[in-house]
């Protein structure tokens, strides 16, 4: 990815080394992260059940690896940022509203609890807020076999698109169905909306080849195997031995990759209606 001469964010909390940020998790602080992970289609376990320790038990970063990942990070928020002003200003005449995105190393707080580095990257409505441990990046590569600065950057813009379902509405209208609905309902709903972000992070990176040109060779096939590497599938067979569908919550290998490549290859925000389809 040609990220060198991107613009660089303003909105990075970098709260890398501070003290503090790793307080113990307990009572309805846990319980609060543990829905949100939940309802964004994590598992609540890591939260109710690790204290806070990393089970990928990564290796710290050296300050030439971390100053790289921070600026790295900037520049990827920056390019979103762009992106989906001109989106909103052409879709809906309306102006984006840009999130911040924390930087920090084991944990740190957020208007949704106690963000842990085991939990991976997450989004929180509630602060409007992307939270990032950069040894995810690590872990990208050595655990799940998606390396390249592309992987790197289309995990930022899922995340993003988890801030654009928030501006327009769709997580809160998932959230409010997935109270009606039984768990394997909720969880197809889950599904669908990290399909979607899926998408909206091919969107974003169609609109800003076509505006900067920022990809390189090989790039789309980074990002197409980062995101079948975390698929559901993948994911549970590599910790359990077997598959159960039923319990997805990010959807399957090939349903990611589907979805971030129909938005990568289109360009166009609503080819992402993954609520519109019977079968996904």
């Amino acid at each position: 990815m040609k990220w060198q001469s991107s613009r660089r964010s303003i909105n990075i909390d970098d709260r890398r080394g501070r003290s503090g940020g790793g307080a113990a998790v307990g009572g309805i602080g846990a319980l609060i992260m543990a829905l949100l992970v939940a309802f964004l289609g994590g598992d609540p376990s890591v939260v109710l059940e690790t204290g806070g320790a990393n089970p990928y038990d990564s290796a710290p970063q050296s300050q030439v690896e971390s100053d790289r990942s921070a600026d790295f990070v900037a520049a990827v928020l920056g390019e979103t940022e762009d992106t989906w002003h001109s989106i909103f200003r052409s879709e809906f005449g309306a102006a984006y509203q840009e999130p911040g995105l924390v930087l920090y190393s084991g944990a740190t707080q957020s208007a949704c609890g106690t963000g842990r580095a085991a939990m991976g990257p997450f989004y929180c409505p509630a602060d409007q807020r992307v939270y990032l441990d950069t040894s995810f990046f690590r872990d990208l590569q050595v655990r799940h076999g998606a390396p390249g600065d592309f992987a790197q950057a289309y995990v930022i813009a899922h995340e993003v698109g988890h801030h654009v379902q928030n501006l327009l509405g769709v997580s809160g209208q998932v959230q409010r169905a997935q109270q009606r609905l039984s768990r394997t309902q909720a969880n197809d709903l889950s599904v669908r909306l990290e399909l979607q972000a899926d998408c909206f992070a091919g969107v974003w990176a169609h609109r800003a080849q076509v505006s900067r040109d920022i990809l390189e060779e090989g790039d789309i096939e980074e990002a197409l195997n980062a995101a079948s590497q975390i698929g559901d599938d993948r994911l549970q067979m590599a910790a359990q031995g077997y598959v159960t569908p039923d319990s997805f919550t990010h959807g399957s290998s090939q349903q990611r990759a589907q979805w971030f490549y129909r938005g990568i290859e289109t360009g166009d925000i609503n080819q992402c209606n993954t609520f519109d389809v019977a079968r996904l």
